[in-house]
């Protein structure tokens, strides 16, 4: 059996350096930057998260070379990340300091349906990431 963790989340994305240059300077994550370019297929970026979880960044055509797969059409349905904050206050300002900084915004921060409060922005690639409060 598995035990419940993830240690990676590796997101396919068109052009890595403009996709690390997003999560580096709009994100303000820290990172060494592309690494791997020497091998065929190998160029990825990192980003060290909490908790032991990383972010990495990976071409999608290198994916589907790995996995012998071809590549369909990117789903913005597919995948929704969460970065929680400790306010409502913190949504707005978090989601003012990305909008400013280029992210794409595809819901303004408001009260959800839930009791919650929050927002979603996608990355250069359409990953979306709800920047959000949970009051419980």
């Amino acid at each position: 059996m598995m035990r419940p963790a993830i240690s990676y989340i590796t997101l396919g994305v068109t052009d890595l350096a403009r996709s690390v240059n997003f999560y580096r300077d709009v994100f303000g994550w820290p990172t060494a930057g592309i690494v791997g370019t020497e091998l065929t297929h190998g160029a990825v970026a990192f980003f060290k998260l909490q908790h032991g979880l990383t972010l990495a960044l990976w071409p999608r055509n290198s994916i589907a070379a790995d996995a012998g797969i071809g590549c369909g059409e990117p789903d913005q349905c597919g995948l929704l990340l969460a970065h929680n904050v400790t306010s409502a206050a913190e949504v707005d300002q978090l989601m003012s300091i990305l909008a400013t900084a280029g992210a794409t915004i595809h819901k303004p921060a408001q009260p959800l349906v839930w009791g919650g409060y929050g927002g979603l922005i996608a990355d250069p690639d359409g990953h979306l990431w709800e920047i959000v409060y949970n009051p419980n």
